[in-house]
């Protein structure tokens, strides 16, 4: 059964960070790229970020980059997600998901996780 499992979301302050993991299993983790997708409040999908099956190629949104960082453990089937200098346009439920290929496009994904809430507010 394929599961993944995000967790450290919560609330913090503007300017804060927070760190998201995702663990996977059910699935080879080394062999599929992986992906950060937020979506706020009223709002569709934001694809974040991805990471290739290595983690040595990685990519981000425009706004996220610089203040976002991904990364990857292939030996403990989880991915990271490094979030600095939050802002309150970050606030959103992250989604953490899996693909054989590289794509932007969420709904192409075939493995999401529930998702964890992050909320950035003074």
């Amino acid at each position: 059964q394929v599961q993944l499992v995000e967790s450290g979301g919560g609330w913090v302050q503007p300017g804060g960070s927070l760190r998201l993991s995702c663990t996977a299993s059910g699935f080879t983790f080394s062999n599929y790229w992986m992906y950060w997708v937020r979506q706020a409040p009223g709002k569709g999908l934001e694809w974040v970020s991805a990471i290739n099956t290595v983690g040595v190629n990685t990519y981000y949104a425009d706004s996220v980059k610089g203040r976002f960082t991904i990364s990857r453990d292939n030996a403990k089937n989880t991915m990271y997600l490094q979030m600095n200098s939050l802002k309150p346009e970050d606030t959103a439920l992250y989604y953490c998901a899996s693909d054989l290929v590289a794509t932007v496009h969420p709904t192409e994904y075939d493995y999401w996780g529930q998702g964890t809430q992050v909320t950035v507010s003074s």
